[in-house]
Order: C-alpha cells, then sequence, then structure tokens
C-alpha cells in the first residue's frame, strides 16, 4: 500500500478519522486549560573547606579554591540524604510539600548542587526554595555532627545562586496537551484502517456471492487498482537504514533523548504504515516466521511491567522521562522486528535488505578510517538544522596514542559492536555464489572495510567480537578455505604492526592488564558489580523502569545485563537473555535445514552474529546505542524471516502414507536473483 492509497482510504473513511481527531483536539484543549503551569526555581550551593585547612588570604585570597577533590564525595553524600525518605519527611514537616530534586549543578566539575523545586504556585516554590537551601546546609551540619567531627574542621555550605524567581515549565504541559492529540490521530488512523477492512470483506463476501449465482460476476472480477508503484517493507527499512548509518547517533529531536533519532522518528511512522496496510488486509505475516515476534512479546511484558513498578514508586522527575522514553525506544524496537519479520513476504527482498544493510556499515567503517588517520571526529562536523546532540561535550576519545573512531555513532564502543555484529553478513555475501558474476573487490571490500575498522577502536569489545565470528565462521569451512582465512589473518597482523606501530602492542596491553586486573576500566566495572545490588535487591522482580537508571542520578554500568536487572529486574533479563537465545537458535535452525551450503553459511552468520550480541553485551550496555540496538533487532528478525521462508522449502519427512521422498527439492526459497 503506498501514500497514496492509504489516503485514499482516510478520505472515504472521513466519518470515523474526523469525529476521533476531533475528540483528541478537544481533550487536548481542555487539558490545556485544566492543568496548571508548573513554575520552577533554582538555587545553588557551593561546598567549602573548613577553615582549619583553608589558607589565609592573601596566600589563594579565596577558600573556593580548595572546593574539590574529596568534597565531590561529601557533595554526593548529601545529595542522597537529601534525596531520602527521611530528609523528604522533614522538608514536609517545614512546608516543602512540592516536588524537588537535588543533584550535582552541570558542566561543573567540583562540588556545586543545584537545588530544584517545581510546583503550581509561584510564590510558595519560591519560599520552598530558600527552605530547601537552608535545609540542605542544616542536613551537611548535622552529617558531620553524627560523624563526631570537630567543629573547625566541619565542611560548610555557601549558596552560590540565590533562590531564582520561579520561571513556568510550559514545555511539559503542552508535551501532555500534544500526546492527547496525537492519541486521537493515531485511534482514529487505526480505527479508519479497521473499518476499510471490515467494510470491504463484507464486499468481497457479496461479491463472492453474487458471482456463486450467475450474477454480477462481471462486476466482481473488475477491481480499481492503482497504478503507483507499491511500498514494500524492505523499501521502508532502506529507508530507515540510511537515516540510522549517515545521520550521527548522537543528533536527536529536541526533548527526546538518545530515543530521538530520525531513524527511530522513521521507523515509528513505518510502522503505521505496516498497520494500515495490514488492516487493509494488503500484508499478512510469512508463515514460520512468528518467533521473534513473540521473543518481542515478551519484551515488552518486561518493559510494561517495569512502567508500571517506576509509576508506583517516588522518581524523579528525571526518571519519569526516562521512563517515558523508555517506551519510546521499545516501540522503535517492535517495528523493526515487525516490518522485517511481518513485512517482508518474499525471500529475494530479504536478500536485498541484508545486502544493503552491508554495504551501508561498509561506508560507515570508511568514515572510522577518517576519524582514525585524521585524529578527527567527522560526527562533530556534522550539523542538522532542528536537531541536538543528546550527548554532552562529545569529544574525541584517546587510548594510548591512538585516537579511537566512531564515524557516525555516539561511542567507539558502539561502532565496534555495530560492525562485529554485521561482519559475520559480510563475510557470507562475499562467499555466496549467487554473487560469484560480480568482481572480487566489490564482494570483499565490506568485509575488509569492516574487519580493517574493528583493531583501530583499541577495544576489547571490538577485538572480542571479531575473535568470535572466525571461532564460530572458520571452523564449518572447508579446509583450504580455512587454512587461505588463517593466512590472511597473519598477513593482516602483519599489515597493521607496519601501517600501524603500535597498534598491536597497545591492544596485547589492554588484554594482558584485564587478565591481571590491573587495568582501571577493568577495576571500575568491577566496583560497581557491588554498587548495583542495593537496587537490585529493591527491586528484584520488575526493576526501577526502562531508561530510569540515568547515570546522572547514578552511574554508567557498562554491562547491558546488569544495566537490565536494574531498570527490569529478573524479567527483563529473561526478556534479554531469550532475544539472545533466539538469535543463537534461528541461525542453527537454519544450518540444519539448509538445502545447499551458501544458506548453511547463511545460518552460520545469524549465529554467530548472536553470539556476538550475547558477549558483547556484558562489555557494555549495549541497547543505550540507538544504532547497536536497531541492527541487533533488525537481525533477530531478519533471522527468524529466514528460518520461516527455509522451514517451508524444506522436504517433508516420509510417512506411511508417502514412504518415497518427493520428485524434486527446491534448492532455493522464492525468486533468488543476483544482488547488485
Amino acid at each position: 500500500m503506498n501514500i497514496g492509497e492509504i489516503g485514499a482510504v482516510l478520505r472515504r473513511r472521513w466519518y470515523v478519522m474526523m469525529p476521533l481527531t476531533m475528540m483528541g483536539i478537544l481533550a487536548g484543549l481542555q487539558l490545556y486549560e485544566s492543568v496548571p503551569v508548573s513554575y520552577q526555581s533554582q538555587s545553588s550551593v557551593a561546598l567549602l573547606d573548613s577553615t582549619a585547612v583553608a589558607e589565609l588570604a592573601p596566600t589563594f585570597g579565596n577558600p573556593i579554591a580548595n572546593a574539590g577533590g574529596s568534597l565531590v564525595v561529601t557533595a554526593d553524600v548529601l545529595i542522597r540524604t537529601l534525596s531520602g525518605a527521611d530528609a523528604a519527611r522533614d522538608l514536609q514537616g517545614l512546608g516543602v510539600s512540592d516536588p524537588y530534586t537535588v543533584g550535582f549543578a552541570a558542566n561543573t566539575s567540583g562540588p556545586m548542587l543545584t537545588l530544584t523545586v517545581t510546583g503550581t504556585d509561584r510564590e510558595k516554590v519560591l519560599k520552598e526554595t530558600s527552605t530547601l537551601t537552608a535545609f540542605a546546609g542544616e542536613q551537611l551540619n548535622a552529617l558531620q555532627t553524627a560523624a563526631k567531627i570537630q567543629p573547625a574542621y566541619f565542611v560548610q555550605t555557601a549558596p552560590v545562586v540565590l533562590p531564582q524567581t520561579p520561571q513556568p515549565q510550559l514545555k511539559a504541559r503542552y508535551q501532555q496537551v500534544l500526546a492527547v492529540v496525537i492519541a486521537g490521530l493515531v485511534a482514529g488512523f487505526t480505527a479508519s484502517f479497521l473499518a476499510e477492512s471490515l467494510l470491504s470483506a463484507r464486499r468481497r463476501r457479496r461479491e463472492a456471492a453474487e458471482a456463486a449465482g450467475g450474477t454480477g460476476v462481471f462486476k466482481a472480477l473488475v477491481r480499481r487498482r492503482t497504478r503507483a508503484r507499491q511500498l514494500d517493507a524492505t523499501a521502508l527499512l532502506t529507508g530507515y537504514l540510511g537515516l540510522a548509518f549517515f545521520i550521527p547517533s548522537n543528533l536527536t529531536l529536541p526533548g527526546l533523548g538518545g530515543v530521538g533519532t530520525p531513524a527511530n522518528v522513521f521507523a515509528l511512522l513505518a510502522l503505521f504504515w505496516y498497520l494500515a496496510t495490514w488492516l487493509a488486509g494488503r500484508i499478512r505475516a510469512a508463515p514460520g516466521t512468528r518467533l521473534p515476534r513473540v521473543v518481542m512479546w515478551l519484551l515488552a511484558v518486561s518493559v510494561l511491567a517495569s512502567y508500571l513498578a517506576n509509576a508506583s514508586r517516588g522518581s524523579t522527575h528525571k526518571e519519569v522521562l526516562g521512563a517515558d522514553r523508555g517506551l519510546i525506544g521499545l516501540l522503535v524496537w517492535v517495528s523493526i522486528a515487525v516490518l522485517v519479520s511481518a513485512g517482508i513476504q518474499d525471500r529475494a527482498r530479504l536478500d536485498v535488505l541484508l545486502r544493503r544493510t552491508v554495504v551501508m556499515a561498509a561506508v560507515v567503517a570508511a568514515i572510522g578510517y577518517y576519524d582514525f588517520f585524521t585524529a578527527t571526529n567527522i560526527a562533530d562536523k556534522i550539523s542538522i538544522p532542528g536537531l541536538q546532540s543528546s550527548v554532552a561535550q562529545i569529544t574525541t576519545l584517546d587510548r594510548g596514542a591512538f585516537t579511537r573512531p566512531r564515524s557516525t555513532t555516539a561511542q567507539p564502543l558502539e561502532f565496534g559492536g555495530m560492525l562485529a555484529l554485521l561482519l559475520p553478513f559480510a563475510v557470507q555475501q562475499a562467499f555466496d555464489p549467487v554473487r560469484s558474476h560480480l568482481k572480487a573487490w566489490r564482494r570483499w571490500a565490506p568485509v575488509a572495510l569492516m574487519g580493517g575498522s574493528l583493531p583501530l577502536t583499541v577495544s576489547r569489545t571490538s577485538i572480542i567480537g571479531a575473535l568470535i565470528v572466525v571461532m564460530v565462521m572458520v571452523p564449518r569451512w572447508k579446509p583450504q578455505r580455512r587454512w587461505t582465512t588463517f593466512g590472511l589473518l597473519l598477513g593482516s597482523v602483519a599489515v597493521f604492526k607496519v601501517m600501524v606501530p603500535g597498534l598491536i602492542g597497545t591492544i596485547t596491553t589492554l588484554f594482558a592488564s584485564f587478565l591481571t586486573n590491573s587495568d582501571s576500566s577493568t577495576q571500575a566495572r568491577t566496583v560497581k558489580y557491588s554498587a548495583i545490588v542495593p537496587y537490585l535487591q529493591e527491586r528484584p522482580l520488575f526493576g526501577r523502569g526502562l531508561g530510569t537508571f540515568i547515570p546522572e542520578l547514578y552511574f554508567f554500568t557498562d554491562n547491558q545485563y546488569m544495566l537490565t536487572l536494574a531498570e527490569m529486574g529478573l524479567l527483563g533479563l529473561v526478556a534479554l537473555l531469550a532475544l539472545f537465545l533466539t538469535g543463537i537458535h534461528q541461525g542453527g535452525a537454519i544450518r540444519r535445514l539448509a538445502a545447499d551450503e551458501s544458506d548453511r553459511e547463511l545460518g552460520q552468520a545469524f549465529f554467530a552474529s548472536a553470539l556476538v550480541a550475547l558477549i558483547s553485551a556484558a562489555t557494555f550496555d549495549a541497547l543505550s546505542f540507538p544504532m547497536f540496538a536497531g541492527m541487533f533487532f533488525l537481525t533477530i528478525a531478519a533471522g527468524g524471516s529466514y528460518l520461516g521462508f527455509i522451514r517451508r522449502a524444506a522436504p517433508k519427512p516420509r510417512t506411511v502414507e508417502s514412504p518415497c521422498p518427493p520428485a524434486t527439492q527446491p534448492r532455493r526459497i522464492g525468486p533468488r536473483q543476483p544482488v547488485p
């Protein structure tokens, strides 16, 4: 179904679309009038060293020069104390009944705190901010008294920014109104196509009855058909891939955070296309492709359960916004999985999609070479009107003497993880006999670009991903190809050693320090294992809510399993493991059922890709990065779709009724044309 047909349906069913849309608009107007305006006031305080240790003027002139160091820990303790339930009860008794937040001041590295109060009464908000500011100093003194610190050594609070005049917070109000209006539009859109589907089915039954009775045969045969070119899921997913790969993933729409990338918004719009086409009866999921969607249902249940768990606790405003963004992220993941597994009806179109994915990833890898050898980040030079960076102060990252490339991704870890995830398909396509008519450089260029970019990231995640691909795919090859591959790998190491002196040694040192636990990065991760335990014990089953474990409020986990346990609990961890194991199962099943060597290698590629995702998730918070997450769900859904095609083409088992095998067994499923 193309855009013209969608518009035609909406015009025909205007009596469904218009009332629901108007209801949404009227509800939005009512919400705008009834919801009071919120006002917000802020103040800032700094922690100062005690007079017993601060140098007097004129040596330093100002004790603020000493702010920093261990006082950051003191500030963190004070923040946690003020955010606790006991402090909230004390402030309630002092008249602070509106929501408040306490955190480190933005863009500062010293012990400076920002205190924020939000409420609907402007004068009351200003008074509460003053009370909270004074209470912070009293609470700090109480903590030090309880620790039996001598008064001369007390750390003091000094107001840096006095309580500000409360400012109206219209953004949240407009967002609520817009959400209601959008809900009305979505309801009208869905109901219109549901009505079209029901009425079309009724018309077809009537025409069939007339045809069976010998009347109206000509009318039943003459159907109005559009001459416009039909859109399909592969075309839409190609648009998604173009936006995902070539617009830096840190550039997002304002207010949506990391999930607001243009690619994710496009995926949500593509989901509406699928719903419209499905409701109109133009598309049906291919048989045998249900497994990825079933696992996505389990993930959706865990995310919704964690969202309700977040709503049932005293979460901060930032956590509420994070949970809302988590729901948007879930819809994006579902969109990708549904479009790939249910929207693609033809094996050839699925081949086209996977080939385009590899080609675009190879271009991203080539950009990574530019970043590495020029010691820059090309993504920093890309500015698109209407988009803003969701990651503050992205800078060029170095390790040793080398610049770690990130290309159009948000971080070198995402860059390496995404390439390792897609590398098996580049290798499979290079060996695919269907593409043997192409020149060797066209088949092997993606492999060289993607594989060669992995060590340039100077990351253990990338190297581990590459090793997994080699260990899973190479042993299944014939001896001649296997030994040739080992020779090429050794030659590649030698080339890197000559062209990039010191790179191999730096990578070797990384793994040596990891094994001896002498690496600061490894030690930081180990410390977090114990730091996250209290959060797991607090809410073990459903977690705190997807997207709520914000580093600004807590800390970076650098581990998707730990992050999932904190945000979605044990149910979320089960859903995540089910996703990984589904990918591994699909790869193994494709390999077992394949009728030829090319499909067996394709199954091995899916197996290797899923195993890379399983291992990589322990090295960084993988699903927090939009490009890696998008490619992961695309490959999982593609594996389920391929498995369905191959199962339908597999020969039927022999039975007593039909002991003989079929006379002919198809070699391929559907039209298998050479893919350029």
